[in-house]
């Protein structure tokens, strides 16, 4: 071998870095902390979407799907503020900026059309779910209790994208644009959650 491919082998052998003590620990702070935001934000999207067409003529049908969706957002919620206390993790610090932007996203696309916010259901779901997907695969192993409730709230956002769709999301008035925006926000958001 000459020298330039014993540099190259030996930079190929040099082993990763592997986690720490604590590290564990701290991953599963960033999964409940953007867990928690994600459906906090949720939750203040579908009360937005609800506020602008429930009441509205011929709204009913959507207005209790918004209800019933919410409530299920509402649902995994809870249940990560409980994570949160019982991992004594903090919420991302950017709650009161997700809260005032689901609101707006949820209040603008059904002020839109019913399709619009059908469209910001699913966009929006398809990236939690994909989201949970792979956060159910990394902590099967090591917290498979935590991997079963992920797994039920994944079906239950699966659920929310379906009904989007069969209503018509894709209909929505420039809908690639529209998901497409939303689906990179979402994944923003997940990343300054998870840190911040």
């Amino acid at each position: 071998m000459t020298e330039a491919s014993d540099t190259v082998a030996a930079a190929r052998r040099i082993p990763l870095p592997r986690p720490g003590v604590g590290q564990t620990r701290a991953r599963m702070a960033e999964i409940l902390r953007v867990d928690h935001a994600g459906e906090f934000a949720a939750v203040h999207i579908y009360r937005a979407q609800r506020a602008v067409l429930e009441g509205r003529k011929g709204k009913a049908a959507i207005a209790a799907d918004l209800t019933e969706m919410e409530g299920h957002e509402a649902v995994h919620l809870a249940r990560f503020e409980a994570l949160l206390t019982e991992h004594r993790v903090r919420p991302t610090a950017m709650i009161p900026l997700w809260k005032l932007a689901a609101t707006a996203l949820g209040a603008g696309t059904a002020l839109i059309s019913e399709k619009a916010a059908h469209a910001c259901t699913e966009a929006v779901e398809s990236v939690i779910e994909q989201h949970y997907a792979d956060q159910i695969e990394e902590v099967r192993e090591r917290d498979p209790e935590l991997a079963a409730e992920l797994t039920k709230f994944r079906e239950e956002e699966l659920a929310h994208h379906d009904h989007a769709v069969a209503h018509g999301s894709r209909e929505a008035p420039a809908y690639r644009l529209l998901s497409s925006v939303i689906k990179v926000g979402c994944k923003a958001a997940i990343k300054i959650s998870e840190r911040i």
